[in-house]
């Protein structure tokens, strides 16, 4: 079993910068694919960024890519998404995913079987 604890969000004006960060309970860490999704009012959970489970390889969306930079840290046990030139459309409540699947799988929500309880990212224009 593994827990999934983020944090890093708030309110920040458009162009500024965060740092999510994500912490997993749990020695299995270092082998699971971490992801970040979010979802922004009234829509559905979207695809920010995943990682592999040695941090060689990352993929993002479309939308936040040359922007956000996902890491992680296996001696920490944490995995962070660095994010810059914030704007509105950014905001959401950001949740940090953790799984094993293959790299097809990764933008799909349904393929993590661990979640965070999510922290809110808003960017005010």
């Amino acid at each position: 079993q593994v827990q999934l604890v983020e944090s890093g969000g708030e309110l920040v004006q458009a162009g500024g910068s965060l740092r999510l960060s994500c912490i997993a309970s749990g020695r299995t860490f270092s082998t699971y694919v971490m992801g970040w999704f979010r979802q922004p009012p009234g829509k559905e959970r979207e695809f920010v960024a995943a990682i592999t489970w040695s941090g060689d390889r990352t993929y993002y969306g479309d939308s936040v890519k040359g922007r956000f930079t996902i890491s992680r840290d296996n001696a920490k046990n944490t995995v962070y998404l660095q994010m810059i030139s914030l704007e509105p459309e950014d905001t959401a409540v950001y949740y940090c995913a953790g799984g094993r699947m293959s790299i097809p799988g990764m933008r799909l929500p349904s393929r993590y079987d661990y979640w965070g309880q999510g922290t809110q990212v808003t960017v005010s224009s």
